[in-house]
Order: C-alpha cells, then structure tokens, then sequence
C-alpha cells in the first residue's frame, strides 16, 4: 500500500449488508468535520425513478447505471468545493456501477467514458467491507427498500466489487462481524491510520 499524506477521497465499498450506510453514519461523530458524508448515490437514484435494479429490463438497468455514475461525479464534484479542507467518505465510489452493467465491466467503462484505471486513480483510499451474509446475517430489503439481493447474490456481489477495486494501492479489507460496533470501531480504526 502507498502512503498518502493526506487523503481527499476514502471510498466505503463492498456487497449489500456490508453495512456501508450505517457505518458512514457513525463514524462522524468519531471525527468531527474531519470527514464529510457523500451518500450514495445508487439509492438516491432508484428513489427518485421509484424503482429498483430487479424491476428494471437491459435497458432500464443501463440508464440508471448511468444516471448513478453521474450523480457520483456531479456529488463529489459539489461536496469538494464546498468543503475544501475536509475528507470526503464516500458511500461507495464509481467503480461500483461496473458490478451491476449487464454487458459486464468492459462495457461499463466504454458507456460512461471512462477506463477502470481513470476510476481506480479518482480516489485516495478504499475500504471494501465484506458483507453480513458471509456470516448467515442478513436483511435484505428490511434495512433498505431498493435492496433486491438474496444472501448468496449479496455475497457474490461483494466479491465482485473486491475485484474491481483490487487495482487500488491503498485497498484495505474489513471482515464482516457480528456486531454492527464492532465493524465501525475496525473502521474507525483503519481511517484513523489513514487520515
């Protein structure tokens, strides 16, 4: 791993039920204006077209992928400039989209304009959290109205993401757990190592 001196971008990443959401929600109270939340950008998106990525055709899937990658860009965009000395904890990054594109990753890149290692370089730091159905704990939807995932798909889709992101010098694991607490005081300690 590459040593940063000081990271603008840390990406929160990893399957459903990982507990991206919750954790970023809890570690601001451990940092302060240290670091600003950008949420994610995919529930945002389904919210707003009242629908989700099961409901959707080949088609539909694309266009919200896209919306997505947009609405990442066009956040972290808004939220750089309107805190210029804060580090921004993103709730997944741009990448993340590559694991739902129906024609695979490849695809992605080209539909959004982009390559994996323009992506891999927009952010300073990862953290992939490994999700909860790797443990037999898992809720699906109960916790987030847009989920579609079973356990084993939830699984799946965190090793996805994984590979996606393995490329990026500054990847850190963080196990699946128990306890919620648990998993934010392992990542509180891997961002106070960072920052």
């Amino acid at each position: 791993m590459r040593a940063i001196a000081k990271p603008r971008k840390i990406v929160l990443t990893g399957g459903p039920g990982a507990g991206k959401t919750v954790v970023t929600a809890a570690l601001l109270p451990h940092f302060g204006d240290q670091l600003v939340l950008v949420p994610e950008a995919a529930t945002a998106v389904y919210l707003k077209l009242d629908t989700r990525w099961d409901r959707l055709d080949e088609a539909g899937r694309r266009r919200v992928q896209t919306l997505m990658y947009q609405h990442q860009l066009e956040q972290e965009q808004r939220f750089a400039a309107d805190y210029p000395n804060a580090v921004l904890l993103l709730d997944r990054g741009t990448i993340d989209g590559a694991a739902y594109w129906p024609d695979g990753e490849a695809a992605f890149w080209s539909a959004v304009g982009t390559r994996h290692a323009d992506e891999i370089a927009r952010y300073d730091a990862v953290l992939w959290l490994e999700t909860a159905a790797a443990l037999g704990i898992y809720d699906g939807a109960a916790s987030n109205e847009v989920r579609f995932e079973d356990a084993a798909t939830a699984v799946e889709s965190g090793r996805k993401l994984l590979r996606l992101w393995h490329d990026h010098p500054n990847l850190h694991h963080v196990g699946a757990f128990v306890s919620v607490e648990d998993k934010i005081s392992a990542v509180v300690e891997v961002i106070t190592g960072l920052i």
